[in-house]
């Protein structure tokens, strides 16, 4: 499985928090952006679950089927994201449906094509716990050079995500997230993923979006997908060519 090797800075992840209108939203930058970084030749699916004070999750996810994949450990209040959350502890899951630890979660997710799942700790404040949430419908995906680039990236995540949840009340995650939210949840996480590639402000990485858009008559989200996709899609060994993104239709 492919990685990249792009780390977001301490100020880009900065500048995802202070334009994000609340606590999901940024989540939700953070959980897409995740996706895409760590993506490979198969897209990865990503959630990050918040708990406050023994209080109810919240759960922001770069997709639907990660968000189902990670509420559905709420209704056995069990599974792999909670027991890494729980324990501070990483937990890898080389093959979901041979796994006898959480077999009822296996069981109760087993359409969704998962095949094997790493969590990893966040490390935030003593009245919080947090974790990142990777599955993948690739078995083999979760090679120690990937689960040390994932911890890696967890590790990048810890500081902005202790200033957002003192700066924040977590809000609880949408039930039925509508398309408005979603598409302007997409955006935001492709120009913060163009800052982060082409070291430039946020207000270029939108013009270049804006730009692609009205050259190829897409939607704004329409390009943010294609963006988020073809930086999921890079291998490791382009990787560090790639440096800078150029939206498709300029």
């Amino acid at each position: 499985m492919a990685q990249s090797d792009v780390v977001p800075t301490a100020e880009q992840l900065q500048d995802l928090l202070l334009e994000s209108p609340g606590f999901t939203e940024f989540l939700l930058g953070l959980t897409t952006i995740s996706a895409s970084l760590l993506g490979g030749d198969v897209p990865m699916l990503c959630a990050i679950t918040v708990e406050r004070n023994g209080g109810p999750a919240t759960v922001a996810s770069s997709t639907e089927a990660a968000q189902r994949l990670d509420e559905k450990q709420y209704e056995f209040d069990d599974g792999p994201c909670l027991t890494a959350l729980r324990q501070q502890q990483t937990v890898l899951v080389d093959d979901l449906q041979a796994d006898v630890r959480w077999h009822h979660y296996a069981d109760a997710v087993s359409q969704e094509g998962i095949k094997t799942m790493l969590a990893v700790p966040i490390t935030t404040d003593d009245d919080s716990r947090a974790a990142l949430n990777c599955y993948s419908t690739e078995a083999g995906t979760f090679d120690p050079e990937t689960v040390a680039s994932i911890g890696k990236h967890a590790e990048s995540l810890s500081r902005i995500l202790r200033l957002a949840l003192r700066l924040h009340t977590p809000d609880p995650y949408p039930v039925h997230l509508r398309s408005a939210f979603e598409s302007r949840a997409i955006v935001d996480a492709a120009i913060s993923l163009i800052m982060i590639l082409n070291r430039c402000s946020r207000d270029s990485a939108l013009r270049l979006i804006q730009l692609a858009s009205r050259n190829s008559d897409k939607r704004l989200h329409e390009i943010a997908e294609d963006i988020l996709q073809r930086a999921g899609s890079e291998d490791k060994g382009n990787s560090h060519q790639r440096g800078r993104i150029e939206p498709a239709g300029q």
